[in-house]
């Protein structure tokens, strides 16, 4: 059965916005947990633009399911990452002025230094998963680099639905899922999801978590986050 990863910066987004100390990533975490989440997610941007080292060590300490750090392959970042010891690293792209991220890695290309990171990480423990377009040689690399997961970036999807590009996009999604799990990658999933389009992606099956943020935390200022958190859990376990 699929679990909720639940991505929690937004909350640091909003409390950037005044500069001041609230809303607190830290007790979302905690909230998110009690209401069924079974991780959280948080990308420690280089240029601290929601999450702060000061929420990375905290919720290190605070976290009970499992911590997820989205980060780029750099060495500020794996120094970071070695120290805090999350219990899952993912290495994402990472461009300075992107509203969010726009694509998956290029792991084909930057194979050699993905693979050097990987190995330190996965050397001191901590489970790493690379995020990548759905794109079936970019999940071979993925699994040449020693990675434990792919985390399949289901923008495109999320842009296409309701559209009749929308089953090219699922089709693409559900082949790169046959082929991790045949290599033996772990198959996350994440990017754009909301209430109304996690259905069709959670129907093909294999998923093993679905890291999702911006949709519950939007949702959660209306209804509170406790029961947007409830409500996605629900869908997730559609099958």
């Amino acid at each position: 059965m699929a679990k909720l990863g639940l991505n929690i910066d937004h909350v640091a987004t909003v409390r950037q916005a005044r500069g001041g100390v609230e809303p607190d990533p830290v007790a979302a975490a905690a909230i998110g947990e009690l209401a069924g989440a079974e991780g959280i997610t948080i990308h420690l941007r280089e240029d601290r633009r929601h999450i702060q080292d000061r929420d990375l060590h905290i919720l290190r300490q605070t976290v009970k399911t499992k911590l997820n750090l989205e980060m780029a392959a750099t060495q500020e970042m794996v120094k970071i990452a070695l120290k805090v010891k999350p219990e899952q690293v993912t290495l994402v792209p990472e461009k300075r002025q992107e509203l969010t991220t726009e694509g998956g890695l290029d792991v084909i290309l930057n194979l050699k230094a993905i693979s050097e990171v990987t190995k330190r990480l996965r050397g001191d423990g901590i489970s790493v998963s690379l995020f990548v377009d759905p794109n079936q040689e970019q999940v071979k690399a993925a699994n040449k680099s020693g990675a434990d997961y792919i985390e399949i970036h289901t923008g495109r999807f999320a842009e296409s639905f309701g559209t009749v590009e929308m089953k090219h996009e699922l089709d693409m999604i559900d082949t790169v899922i046959k082929l991790a799990k045949k290599v033996g990658l772990g198959i996350n999933a994440g990017h754009g999801l909301n209430y109304v389009n996690i259905k069709p992606i959670a129907t093909l099956g294999g998923i093993e978590e679905y890291n999702i943020g911006h949709s519950i935390i939007s949702r959660a200022v209306l209804v509170g986050l406790d029961r947007a958190v409830r409500d996605m859990v629900e869908l997730i376990k559609y099958v």
